[in-house]
């Protein structure tokens, strides 16, 4: 009997890169931003590695060998198509640095001032919050709504005068 195991090496690296990662993305530094997402695409390769069990056989046929034998290459391919869409981000994320940087000379995230603004102001909405006295639907709840007027064939707006 074959049994999955987990190398507790690679879950504790996984996870130091994860904790790592979520604390660099929450800093104002698009740099610390940047390195925060690499740690968490790398963490999120080794959690694909170590979660797809023991290394087997290559995924390549050969006569007489049973297929619990062979390793999976689903996992490889999810890892290899993280590692692209990671360095598309990377790439993505530099330009963005590097734009900041040329017009800032600085690469700190600024709060902006018109979200200050809205953020400080009053979260009471008078259209949304206002109380209304009455009712003020031209609908009654009662009414089946094929009875209302305008609603019959050829009631309709043209026949009716309205434009």
């Amino acid at each position: 009997m074959n049994a999955v195991t987990v190398d507790i090496t690679l879950i504790v690296l996984m996870a130091a890169f994860f904790a790592a990662g979520i604390y660099l993305l929450l800093e104002r530094s698009l740099t610390r931003v940047l390195l925060g997402l690499i740690l968490m695409g790398n963490g999120a390769n080794i959690l694909i590695l170590a979660m797809s069990g023991d290394g087997g056989k290559s995924p390549l046929y050969v006569a007489g060998t049973a297929p619990e034998e062979y390793t999976d290459s689903l996992p490889q391919a999810l890892i290899l198509t993280a590692i692209v869409i990671t360095f598309a981000v990377t790439a993505f994320m530099l330009g963005i640095i590097y734009r900041s940087w040329v017009l800032g000379r600085q690469d700190d995230v600024q709060d902006d001032p018109e979200d200050r603004r809205v953020a400080d102001q009053n979260s009471y909405d008078y259209e949304d919050d206002a109380d209304i006295a009455a009712d003020t639907t031209e609908f009654n709840d009662d009414e089946d709504a094929s009875a209302r007027p305008g609603r019959d064939a050829g009631t309709g707006p043209a026949e009716r005068g309205v434009r």
